[in-house]
């Protein structure tokens, strides 16, 4: 994994998948803050690839601060400054301090991924049934909440029941972390349609801020955290182009790859990084402009 840069003013504590994480380095202005920085790093099969995609650090972050205006009225979110050191102007937020839920909140309103493998084996997703005869892609008669247990760095996250979140938060706040995810997914989904663009699904995260307040934290409604499919085009029945890292994906399961998924995996060719990171900027300007 590329080495998290030093910053003046900020020292590194933590790096996922993508994001790079720091605490000020002497008392904030904003008071218990955290800067948040999207790196060009891209990951697959729960592997952090050694190639850098150029220019995804920027999308990400420029699309999650607009979705956070975008749904300001419905969950505040944790972005309380822009003001980040040059290095890492473009890519990087300072955000709220929360105590995250340790829940991935996922809306659905189409099957595929490890929903449609779910349904396959039950009829259901995370315990919600669904009628019979759904295929790839299928639109579902409604929007469905499907939570996952956040799993360790390179581990795979869990698909739970809503009764298991009930378990380990409380029925009150699952309920509420529920009605606050499909509502931020049906925002999205109406605003992304305007622009072309079918929100298949999204992943939410939430915490609790200093007051007690549920806040919208992570990245929100990025390539990275949601499907995007082109609406022109769609058919259900088979697997939808996608404005993400599909390329990727379908490289490195391809034999030139040949790749087993157990070994740190191969770079990427040029034209693959190319490729995605053409989808990553589409997506941006499909929906920012």
């Amino acid at each position: 994994m590329t080495t998290a840069p030093q910053l003046p003013g900020w020292e590194h504590v933590y790096s996922g998948k993508v994001r790079d994480l720091y605490r000020p380095a002497a008392p904030h202005p904003a008071g218990d803050v955290v800067l948040v920085v999207a790196s060009d790093r891209i990951s697959a099969y729960d592997h952090v690839l050694p190639t850098l995609i150029p220019g995804k650090g920027e999308v990400l972050t420029r699309l999650s601060l607009w979705w956070f205006d975008q749904l300001a009225d419905l969950v505040p979110g944790h972005v309380v400054s822009l003001d980040v050191p040059a290095a890492v102007a473009g890519r990087a937020m300072v955000c709220r301090r929360l105590e995250m839920f340790p829940v991935e909140c996922v809306a659905r309103g189409y099957l595929t991924g490890s929903g449609l493998v779910e349904y396959r084996e039950n009829q259901a997703v995370c315990g919600v049934s669904l009628p019979a005869g759904l295929v790839e892609a299928s639109r579902l008669p409604e929007p469905i909440f499907t939570p996952a247990r956040k799993a360790e760095l390179g581990e795979h996250d869990e698909n739970v029941s809503f009764d298991v979140v009930a378990e380990t938060l409380g029925a009150g706040r699952a309920a509420e972390l529920r009605d606050l995810t499909l509502a931020i997914y049906a925002r999205a989904a109406e605003v992304a349609a305007r622009r072309g663009i079918i929100v298949a699904d999204t992943k939410l995260e939430f915490g609790l801020g200093p007051d007690g307040r549920v806040v919208l934290g992570d990245e929100v409604l990025t390539p990275d955290s949601s499907r995007f499919w082109p609406a022109d085009g769609y058919a259900p029945g088979h697997v939808q182009p996608s404005f993400d890292k599909q390329f990727v994906r379908d490289w490195l399961t391809s034999p030139e790859a040949g790749w087993d998924r157990t070994s740190p995996p191969p770079p990427l060719p040029r034209d693959v990084v190319e490729r995605t990171a053409d989808r990553y900027r589409e997506a941006a300007e499909r929906l920012v402009g």
